[in-house]
């Protein structure tokens, strides 16, 4: 039987590869091949103007299924500081302005919550999922802290800073098949698949 295509709108390979070895532990992953953005050509700008997860996940999705017409699906993720109000959340990868890389938006986060007791933090992921014309939502969580100064040179983003609930090390020390089984996005992704059918 030939395998349906499920794109996943995004550019980025180090997500695709994640996601890739997810939908291969599961049964419906016999059923589709995966592809991403590259596969098809599109090298534009996918547009994240809502202000929230869900919002920029659903907007992501539509965008690419219209385009494309074919299954899709795309996912936001934001890093949630209980004491900053949910900050920076929608805005974690653009957290420190025009110089967001990693290292900045780190820097940023750390100076805010200078003298501040409450370190605590989740990440988020929410999936939006376009099958058959139909849009379904999936989310993720993963609650922790925020550590005092960055550890570990794994993983991207906020990891060496994120400490996982019950774990002594941050993100950017635990290897990657460990963080993957315990992540926010492995979370989410796998709710997906699990709904994908078999």
């Amino acid at each position: 039987m030939e395998k349906r295509i499920l794109l996943m709108a995004t550019m980025n390979l180090h997500k695709f590869e994640e996601v890739q070895h997810i939908l291969t532990q599961s049964p419906s992953g016999e059923l589709f091949t995966l592809k991403n953005l590259r596969d098809t050509g599109f090298s534009g700008d996918i547009p994240e103007e809502e202000d929230t997860l869900e919002g920029n996940a659903s907007a992501k999705s539509w965008f690419v299924y219209r385009m494309t017409g074919m299954d899709c699906f795309s996912d936001d993720t934001g890093l949630e500081v209980e004491a900053l109000g949910g900050a920076p959340g929608v805005h974690s990868a653009r957290f420190a302005g025009e110089e967001a890389i990693a290292a900045n938006n780190i820097r940023k986060l750390l100076q805010m919550l200078e003298g501040k007791e409450n370190r605590k933090a989740r990440f988020r992921t929410v999936v939006s999922l376009i099958l058959e014309g139909r849009e379904h939502l999936f989310e993720g969580i993963v609650e922790g802290e925020i550590l005092a100064a960055p550890e570990g040179t794994r993983g991207f983003g906020y990891d060496p800073v994120f400490r996982p609930k019950g774990y002594d090390q941050s993100f950017g020390n635990l290897p990657p098949e460990e963080k993957n089984r315990i992540s926010h996005r492995y979370e989410a992704i796998w709710r997906m698949v699990e709904f994908l059918p078999r």
